[in-house]
């Protein structure tokens, strides 16, 4: 597993991936933008070189909002950090001053001091010139909550290193399951193309044939209406692929408005082979194999689920911080010892100003003393703070064990989900062999005056359909195996795997 302060390094070399892939997707941008094609794909505004599954994930890593926040909180907890020592640190003062007597001040004293009714008599007191400078020094030798208070604030910084790793986890799946919705909305868009691209092929063939008197208007009529029904279906989907485009972007944190094309092809990834039939699936197969997929038993599996998974361990780190609080506030019925030192010069001198004066006209002056309070009584605001302080606590432990059960919960769903599709791969596998056949054999049937066009229709609905269920298989696996990883806290890119899983 990656340390908090290896994970800041990937980020901060990632951004570098970033900006480059930015520069490179507005110098690739230009000569699309210029670009006049009919094609439904290329309406859709994305003209830059496609980018890898990996790619995207560095991009949002480096790039995404909630990341830039967690790594913001951290430097916060750096500097409370800083806070809390500075409560132990002794505090080191010093002033200076000058004062100008334009008129020496009077003091008024009684000119017989042993006559009651005697008159006053003016006296001036002070010299032209008065000097004064100190330094004061003030160190707490004892205050029990300062001394809890910087083992809480390293523990403050623990909670937001979690934190941040429990984020960075949360935006690398949904990279992942944002990469795959794009890569399933353009394999429906390319089964769209195909179809109707296929209806306008037998659509020019019936016709011909009609020409030819072979078949008459209804079998040409019935491919238009096949076709008219199909051309919107190829719109929706054509915009299907933009949405998806710009949830993708959302989570990478790029601008809508950039130009972004991925790599990958659904239709012709290889669930139950380990290497990538096709190059373009290459990366998506080394992600989905950075953490193994283990059918290892529940127990096993909770375990290293509690020890990885980012919001079980930002829980247990405020449990522990809220257990520093506690102590924090008890120990504010604790006497505190401070001690402070002063030292003063003062200078006093008639006429011209001489800085701080002579000698004969300068003294110093120094003080050290030692300061005990005891609190005896504040009302009930201590104790009130204590207990509640033990309540969030015991809030902390029932979000725990509710944490610990959805963890179990997502862990069953994304086993179950990832067994689903393995075990029902080969039949769609299979399915989609024998729909690719029958098509072709209905449409050699229609040739040669044995079938009818009702049967090529049907074989390619059953094509299609058989094309989007194998597309829609390695989806759901993708996603469910990308879900898995979050469940068990190993997510690729921000975790190791554990070697017992391996």
């Amino acid at each position: 597993m990656y340390s908090f302060l290896n994970l800041k390094f990937d980020l901060a070399k990632q951004t570098s991936v970033f900006v480059a892939c930015c520069f490179f997707f507005i110098l690739a941008a230009g000569p699309s933008a210029n670009a006049q094609k009919t094609n439904v794909t290329d309406t859709l505004g994305f003209g830059s070189a496609p980018i890898n599954l990996t790619q995207a994930i560095q991009i949002a890593m480096a790039n995404n909002t909630q990341i830039k926040r967690s790594l913001l909180s951290l430097k916060t907890a750096d500097q409370q950090v800083r806070s809390a020592w500075g409560e132990l640190l002794p505090e080191v003062s010093g002033t200076a001053s000058y004062t100008r007597n334009i008129e020496l001040p009077v003091f008024f004293f009684p000119a017989d001091p042993t006559d009651p009714d005697s008159p006053l008599q003016a006296i001036q007191a002070g010299e032209d010139n008065n000097w004064n400078a100190g330094l004061s020094v003030s160190q707490t030798l004892f205050r029990g909550e300062a001394f809890v208070g910087v083992n809480s604030s390293k523990l403050f910084k623990t909670v937001q290193a979690e934190n941040l790793r429990a984020t960075t986890q949360n935006i690398v799946t949904e990279t992942r399951l944002a990469y795959y919705n794009v890569l399933v909305a353009k394999e429906q868009l390319r089964l769209q193309q195909e179809s109707v691209k296929r209806l306008r092929e037998n659509l020019k063939e019936n016709q011909a044939r009609e020409d030819a008197g072979l078949i008459d208007r209804y079998a040409v009529l019935q491919v238009e209406v096949q076709l008219s029904n199909q051309e919107p279906q190829l719109t929706q989907a054509a915009y299907g692929v933009k949405e998806a485009y710009r949830q993708l972007k959302l989570v990478m944190g790029l601008p809508i408005n950039i130009p972004l094309t991925i790599k990958g092809n659904l239709g012709s990834y290889e669930i139950l082979n380990r290497a990538a039939a096709a190059g373009v699936n290459q990366d998506i197969k080394q992600v989905n194999g950075m953490t193994p997929y283990s059918f290892e038993k529940e127990k096993k599996l909770m375990n290293v689920a509690t020890d990885l998974r980012g919001d079980i361990r930002v829980i247990e780190q405020q449990n522990r911080l809220k257990k520093k609080e506690i102590k924090s506030i008890k120990a504010r019925f604790l006497p505190t010892l401070s001690a402070n030192y002063n030292l003063n010069y003062q200078a006093q001198e008639p006429g011209a100003p001489t800085f701080f004066g002579n000698d004969m006209n300068r003294v110093r002056t120094q003080s050290f003393g030692l300061t005990l309070d005891v609190p005896i009584f504040q009302g009930f605001q201590r104790s009130t703070d204590v207990q509640i302080a033990k309540i969030e606590k015991k809030d902390l432990e029932l979000q725990k064990e509710f944490a610990i059960r959805s963890a179990r919960n997502e862990i069953e769903s994304a086993r179950e989900a990832l067994n689903e599709a393995i075990e029902t791969a080969p039949a769609r596998e299979k399915a989609l062999r024998q729909a690719q056949e029958g098509y072709e054999r209905a449409r050699k049937r229609l040739e040669n005056g044995l079938g009818s066009q009702i049967d090529v229709t049907e074989a390619e609905f059953q094509l299609r359909q058989a094309e989007l269920n194998y597309a829609q298989t390695v989806y759901d696996y993708l996603s469910a195996k990308a879900r898995y990883d979050d469940a068990i806290g190993m997510v690729p890119f921000v975790d190791k795997s554990k070697p017992e899983l391996e």
